[in-house]
Parts: structure tokens; sequence; C-alpha cells
């Protein structure tokens, strides 16, 4: 796996994709305690707002700005990406209003929602090889898993000899560091598409994605990712507290032992993968992870806790880490940032319903029923993923073009009837039906 750290193209992007999640991280300790110091008792409120806005930015903003991305230079678009979110961090420790806090969050999401997709688009054009990128991914997914547990020890550290607003310097620093990386990064040229209008290209990731049975399949399977992501992220506080009777350093023990199954996942990945088509892991990730969200009511103990966290961890990697390899199998070249951009916010909208339906069930009606309404929504995905993705999968598929004048230069070079890896594009605006 870290021989494709020999690429110093990617070598430069791992290492700002670090210490970009590091400084996210930061802020994301230093969030919770200024929306503490503003709002005392709503702080979570404050949070929980914040959080539905990240989510509205993600969903609505990612094809607007992948439309951008197209008409800019690569390398000065992640770096103005950067440094406006570096900007807003640093105007963070000077708010004295809850609603300054919304405002700033809301264009600091703004950003990340053309950063993150532009980014993904950009590693299978510096990784050709199709085992290099799988390895990339999976080091990706581990610097993820790994920001999740360093982050808060390095913040909880730094806050014995700081004080909180101290944190969001760290940010920015993070930020500022990946700019600088991604400068010196020697990144492939953007092949362009055909020259088309603005909406045109905004809506373009869209209706590729929603017209290739593949991508359907990931779009419904993100239905059971955000049921046991917002499972983890929204309940295991309670679930430790206030079900089990422990303190704070058992809720970083559950979180831990989701971060571990998830590595552990990201690391036997790659070979997973040599041995085996992806569909078949990734559903077999999505049924571990509904399974560990119904097992949710048997819980009596830590050790079980962070049994089933590890569990829903280990299917959660393995559910995620291979999609980039499904969106470079579905789309050409020229229309990979546009796609990348709609399975971010596509993915996005299923956490924006799962987050608070985790929250609201489990307060109003305990923690058993949201478990159980979850994985309810996680098994109704995974069926429909059964039903939508086709199991029998090839790239290569047999077609003609009825609608193309016979002298079509692409007609010309394949014949009427032909077969070639099937992709949606200007030529091919409909996946052909099964013979």
């Amino acid at each position: 796996m870290l021989k494709t750290l020999r690429n110093p193209t990617f070598r430069h992007l791992f290492a700002a994709q670090i210490v970009a999640l590091l400084g996210t991280g930061l802020a994301t300790v230093a969030l919770g305690l200024l929306a503490w110091q503003l709002a005392g008792d709503n702080a979570g409120a404050v949070l929980g707002t914040a959080l539905a806005i990240k989510m509205i930015a993600y969903v609505t903003l990612a094809p607007v700005a992948a439309a951008v991305a197209e008409r800019l230079p690569r390398r000065a678009f992640l770096v103005a990406l950067d440094l406006i979110r570096a900007g807003v961090i640093a105007c963070l420790p000077f708010v004295d209003q809850v609603w300054q806090i919304y405002v700033l969050i809301f264009f600091l999401q703004a950003a990340s929602a053309g950063f993150t997709p532009a980014f993904q688009a950009v590693i299978p054009d510096v990784l050709k090889d199709e085992d290099d990128y799988t390895n990339a991914l999976s080091l990706l997914r581990l610097a993820e898993d790994l920001e999740q547990l360093a982050s808060p020890m390095i913040a909880a550290l730094l806050l014995t000899v700081v004080s909180f607003p101290v944190l969001f310097a760290g940010t920015v620093v993070g930020f500022v560091a990946s700019a600088l990386l991604v400068m010196t990064a020697r990144l492939p040229g953007r092949m362009r598409g055909e020259n088309s209008h603005f909406w045109a290209d905004v809506t373009k990731g869209i209706r590729i994605y929603t017209r290739t049975p593949r991508l359907r399949g990931l779009m419904v399977m993100e239905a059971a990712v955000a049921a046991a992501g917002a499972m983890v992220y929204v309940n295991t506080v309670v679930l430790v507290q206030a079900r089990l009777g422990l303190g704070a350093e058992s809720v970083a023990l559950a979180f831990a032992g989701f971060g571990a199954g998830s590595m552990l996942a990201a690391f036997l990945l790659p070979r997973i993968l040599q041995q085996m088509a992806d569909r078949p892991v990734m559903i077999g990730g999505a049924g571990l992870m509904v399974a560990g969200v119904a097992l949710v009511p048997l819980v009596g103990n830590l050790a079980s806790l962070i049994t089933l966290w590890a569990l829903i961890g280990f299917g959660f990697s393995l559910t995620q880490t291979p999609i980039g390899r499904i969106i470079n199998r579905s789309s050409r070249e020229a229309d990979r940032g546009a796609v990348f951009a709609a399975q971010f916010a596509l993915s996005h909208a299923f956490w924006l319903v799962t987050y608070p339906l985790a929250g609201w069930v489990g307060a109003a009606a305990g923690l058993s029923v949201a478990a159980l309404i979850l994985a309810g929504i996680g098994a109704l995905g995974l069926m429909a993923v059964l039903r939508i993705w086709p199991a029998q999968d090839a790239s290569d598929l047999a077609h003609d073009h009825p609608d193309l004048p016979p002298d079509h230069p692409h007609l010309t070079n394949h014949g009427p009837r032909h077969s070639h890896a099937f992709v949606i594009d200007e030529i091919h605006p409909r996946w052909p039906r099964a013979a």
C-alpha cells in the first residue's frame, strides 16, 4: 500500500489531506467549546444547527462548485478554496453572536463542498493504474480514521497549556499548509469536455449519476451508510453515559472501536479487491452496518458496544472506500469531477435526514427504537441496491445508435452495432437495455 507514496504528486496531495484533516479535527473541538461559551446549555442546539447548515451547503453547492471548477485551473481552484477555509476559520475566535457562527460555517462548508470532490477527482488522474488507485483510496480512508483518533488527543494536550481559541490557529495553519503542498504538486492538466452552458455543467454529474445503474446503486447504498453513521456519531455519547452510566473516557473508547474497525478494513481492502468485485464487497459492508445497528438494543456493557462499533466501522470502510473506483469506471475523465460532486451531494442528502432522525427519535422514544428505525432504513436501502445494481455488471456493453447519422465518426470507428466500455456522455445519453 505504501508504495503508492513513491509517486511525488500523490505524496504531496496525501500530505495536504493529512494536515487539512488534522486542522479540521482541531476546529471541531474548538467549535464545540465556542458554542458552549456563547450558548451554554443550548450548545447542542447550536451545533445541531451548524451540522444541518453543513449538510445543506454540501447538497446544494457541490454540483455548482464542480461546474465552476471546470472553468478554472485545477491548482488555482484547490489552493483558493484552502485559503478561503483558512480565512473563515481565522474569523471564528472573534465571533460573539451565535448567528455569526452559522454564517461562517456556511462559507466554510461551501468551500469544502468545492474542494473535496475536486480533490477526489484529481487522484485517479495522478494514479492511472487501478491497483495504485485502490491503494491510494485505502490510504486516504486510513488518514480520515486516524484523524478522528488523533485530533481529539492533540486538542486535549494543547488545551492543557493554551485556551481553546488557539485551536483555531492550528486549523488555519493546517489549511495554509495544505494550500502550499497543493501548490508544489505537479497536477495533471484537466481534460476538457464539450463546451456547454454553465447550468448544463451544474446538472451534468447528477444526470450521469442517475442514468448509470451502478451509480444509482451507490446512491441508495448511502441510506445504509448514513443510517449506521448517524447512530454512531449522534448517539454514542448517550449510549455510553446514559445507558451504561460511564464517563467521557469511555465515549472516546467507543469511537476508537469504530475507527479501529474502519482502519482494519481499509488496510485489508487492496487485497480483498484483487480477489472480489466491488459490488459484493460493498454490499457485504452495508449488510454488516445494518446488522450492527439492529443489534444496538442488546448492548449491555462497554465491551459489547466497542465490538459492535468496530463491526459497523469495518462495514463503513468496506462500503465507502471503493466508491472512487466505481466513479472511475462510470465516467469519462472530463466528467469525473462532476460525478464526484454528484456523489458528494447525493450521499450527504441521506445524512441530512438520518442525523436529526437519530437524535430526535432517540430523545423521544429511546435509543433502541431509534436503532431499529435506522436499521430498517438501512435494510430498505440494501434491498434497493440488490435490485438497482445488476449482479452482472460488465463495463463493455453491446449497443447501437439509431439516433446518429450513418456517417457519424463514432459509427465510422466502431460500426453500427458495437461494444465498448460504456459511460453516459453526449453520444451515449441512455443506458442500454439488457438483452
